[in-house]
């Protein structure tokens, strides 16, 4: 293919290209409208639903608080009465053999 050809071919594709380029622009206008909805109807959303598990949270707090609170103790007193757990240290059954040199 020679050099003529070549030019004549890009030249086809720039006019194509610019007689594409307004419906192309609407296209792009459209998906980038359509993003920006879909993006706040998300959010709004998102918001809605924290605010719903903040609600949920507070309402059942004079429940979970005071369990908390029990459970808490329960755990720190149990802690300070328990016995150290013991280390192994090798015994002659489990010892690891020696190692050759």
């Amino acid at each position: 293919m020679n050099t003529f050809l070549k030019v004549l071919l890009a030249a086809v594709l720039l006019i194509v290209a610019i007689k594409l380029s307004p419906i192309l622009f609407v296209a792009a206008l459209a998906g980038l409208i359509a993003a920006v909805v879909l993006g706040a109807v998300g959010l709004s959303l998102l918001a809605a639903l924290v605010a719903v598990v903040i609600a949920f949270a507070v309402a059942l707090s004079p429940i979970w608080i005071p369990v908390l609170c029990v459970i808490g103790l329960v755990k720190l007193f149990s802690r300070s009465g328990s016995t150290p757990t013991p280390t192994a240290t090798p015994t002659a059954g489990n010892a690891p053999p020696p190692i050759p040199v």
